[in-house]
């Protein structure tokens, strides 16, 4: 199983063999302790569950779950199809990963505030000219009076932007550091600096 949490820790760049120059996201991986097995008998699937930062306070389901082991801030699933060898304690880190892999990594984009259709959706605008004075930067029509008489359900307007799960499929891992537990992935990863991300192997197609 290769999947692990990390938070992002910046950009920077590295220089390759043959002297090219390669954009890279510096990620810091766990170290995470598996906290719970899942097998098809019992659960109805098979997965193994991750736990990532100690917590400093934990509710009374969330401390049942983990006593056997220390209380983790963060849990996620990762479903597998072989189990393998997998216990409950067992550390997972960055050697996990080898240089070349594809991975899928998911975040939350950075969040952009309230944003209006043009920097949201990339609209046009309205007429520079021709009379216009208040119609630069607005919408537009949406949708018709009589018929259907309706603004219809997922019409772009202006609103919320960013700060939304994203997932970044199909990027290469250029090094891996297993002594600082550090991956460096070529091209950007989503989130803002320091941002946690769920890093699993990629099953998708470039």
């Amino acid at each position: 199983m290769k999947g692990i949490l990390g938070r992002k820790q910046g950009m920077t760049r590295v220089f390759l063999e043959d002297g090219v120059v390669e954009p890279v996201s510096v990620v810091a991986l766990g170290p995470c302790v598996v906290t719970q097995v899942k097998t098809r008998q019992r659960h109805g699937y098979q997965a193994i569950q991750l736990g990532y930062e100690t917590a400093k306070k934990l509710n009374e389901p969330e401390a049942g779950h983990l006593k056997r082991i220390t209380q983790f801030r963060h849990l996620r699933e990762f479903r597998v199809d072989d189990l393998g060898d997998a216990q409950i304690g067992q550390r997972i880190d960055a050697a996990i990963f080898q240089p070349g892999d594809l991975v899928d990594i998911i975040g939350i984009s950075k969040g952009k505030g309230f944003a209006g259709v043009m920097k949201r959706h990339h609209f046009a605008g309205g007429p520079k000219t021709h009379g216009q004075s208040d119609r630069a930067r607005a919408p537009g029509s949406i949708g018709a009076g009589t018929s259907p008489g309706r603004v219809f359900k997922g019409t772009p307007m202006a609103g919320h932007m960013g700060y939304r799960r994203v997932t970044a499929i199909n990027l290469t891992i250029v090094q891996v550091d297993t002594e600082r537990n550090l991956i460096l992935v070529r091209g950007a990863v989503p989130g803002a600096k320091n941002g946690m991300l769920v890093i699993k192997e990629s099953r998708g197609k470039a």
